[in-house]
């Protein structure tokens, strides 16, 4: 067998192909990248993502700060550290509604927060959660009209000794009365 002698010459592209595949594409802006060019409120998020070097594991202190921010974790947040972390946006989503201290919607001026974990619940967290939610015409996750009172059901906050047990704008209140955390909810009201 005697071997070819055909040399084959690798194929030289054109100039102009070669400057166009040496140009690094550029992404088309998302509306997340081009209000985080314009938002101070970003800016802070990548911050916190850059301390903790984009790490998948500090996903909930990424949500703390992004919610301590922007005051709520609204889609487009959401959209921006899933991104930031290369995470599923339903691994970020998931985490977001699993905790009941992140918000999916603003909140109120005003929070109520009403566990109803088993040791509140068996001393009558259920009746004053209903009290309230009659009070105050809404339901639990929800915001009253005027933007004044939150509801919020937490499955437990850790506070079963003196259950039944509330949150008031961050003040952990125990052993009330449906009839007292409704008086409560009145200091917060505007006067008619």
């Amino acid at each position: 067998m005697q071997k070819s002698s055909v040399t084959t010459k690798p194929t030289e592209k054109p100039a102009a192909e070669t400057a166009t595949a040496e140009k690094p594409t550029k992404e088309k802006p998302t509306a997340a990248s081009k209000n985080a060019s314009a938002d101070k409120r970003f800016k802070v998020l990548d911050a916190t993502m850059k301390r903790n070097q984009y790490r998948q594991d500090a996903l909930i202190e990424i949500l703390h700060k992004a919610q301590e921010s922007f005051g709520y974790l609204e889609e487009e947040v959401l959209l921006y550290v899933a991104k930031g972390l290369k995470l599923p946006l339903s691994r970020v989503y998931g985490v977001a509604t699993f905790y009941h201290l992140f918000s999916l919607k603003p909140s109120g001026k005003h929070t109520c927060v009403v566990c109803l974990g088993t040791a509140c619940y068996v001393k009558g967290s259920d009746k004053a959660m209903a009290a309230l939610e009659q009070h105050t015409g809404i339901k639990s996750g929800e915001t009253t009209p005027d933007g004044e009172i939150s509801l919020v059901a937490a499955r437990c906050i850790g506070a079963c000794g003196i259950a039944p047990a509330f949150v008031f704008d961050g003040k952990v209140v125990g052993q009330l009365t449906p009839e007292a955390a409704v008086e409560r909810l009145k200091e917060w009201q505007p006067q008619a």
